[in-house]
């Protein structure tokens, strides 16, 4: 018998769960990238960012190919950037509120 989907949703919400997954996962929504150039932008460890992107190699969010010595990776699907936008979406949304709450809090409202 297979999981039920709110269990196979929340194990694909917990893959997502790690700054420097998601941190990648944004990088790769604007285009391919080598390991070498995800490195100083992400400021992890190589091994660190190799366990991460198995991580997301294992869950199919990422796909790579080998090109002499660099290796690529992009994202499998553009539905992994569109989801990525639209947290940014709901998150600004939350934040704004927040912000609101602040302001009246800060006004003795």
């Amino acid at each position: 018998m297979s999981a039920p989907l709110y269990q196979l949703k929340a194990e694909f919400f917990k893959t997502l769960g790690h700054p420097v997954r998601i941190r990648v996962l944004e990088m790769l929504s604007e285009r391919e990238h080598a390991v070498s150039e995800m490195l100083p932008i992400v400021g992890v460890e190589p091994a660190h960012l190799s366990q991460q992107l198995a991580v997301l190699r294992r869950a199919n969010l990422v796909t790579n190919r080998r090109e002499g010595s660099a290796v690529y990776y992009s994202l499998t699907s553009p539905h992994v950037a569109e989801l990525l936008r639209v947290a940014r979406t709901i998150l600004s949304g939350v934040l704004a509120g927040q912000a609101e709450l602040l302001a009246d809090l800060q006004e003795g409202s």
